[in-house]
């Protein structure tokens, strides 16, 4: 290995370093956030399902063991559906008297989902049910828009 190559008093390899311990923030488009590689870990483990009826869109995606109070939906400007929330270890299984896990392959953390919700999505007509471990997500339609009559000119003679 030739160590010339390495000049580690130069600035270079200290930006080098510092964007590498930043994250890449002092670069634009170098590096993702910490914010959106973990939002980006949460979208890609909560799977969903999305199914669209005459009148509304319904989107269904299961939340084992998940209050009310664990989920939030809102709907954020330019027609983004969010569903976000965060499943956590129960209590009673951190205090099993000194057990510990063999394995542990039920997800816990922050989950969440956007989707970009149709022109014709009225959101003000969302309504979220959880039951039975799946949280259901309506979305109603809004009507279709009257065609419009074609307007009439007089036309007056001079």
């Amino acid at each position: 290995m030739d160590m010339r190559i390495m000049n580690f008093d130069s600035p270079a390899f200290f930006q080098a370093l510092q964007n590498l311990v930043d994250g890449g923030a002092g670069e634009k488009g170098s590096a993702p956030t910490q914010d959106y590689v973990r939002d980006a870990k949460a979208m890609a483990s909560t799977p969903a399902d999305v199914k669209e009826y005459p009148n509304s869109y319904v989107f269904i995606i299961d939340m084992p063991g998940l209050k009310s109070g664990d989920i939030k939906v809102e709907v954020m400007e330019e027609n983004v559906l969010i569903i976000s929330g965060e499943r956590k270890r129960g209590e009673e299984e951190e205090k099993d008297g000194g057990a510990k896990y063999v394995r542990m392959e039920r997800r816990v953390g922050k989950f969440m989902r956007k989707f970009a919700l149709p022109e014709n999505a009225d959101t003000e007509a969302i309504a979220a049910v959880c039951q039975d471990g799946v949280l259901t997500v309506t979305v109603k339609k809004l009507p279709p828009p009257e065609p419009k009559k074609p307007k009439i000119i007089q036309v007056k003679i001079a």
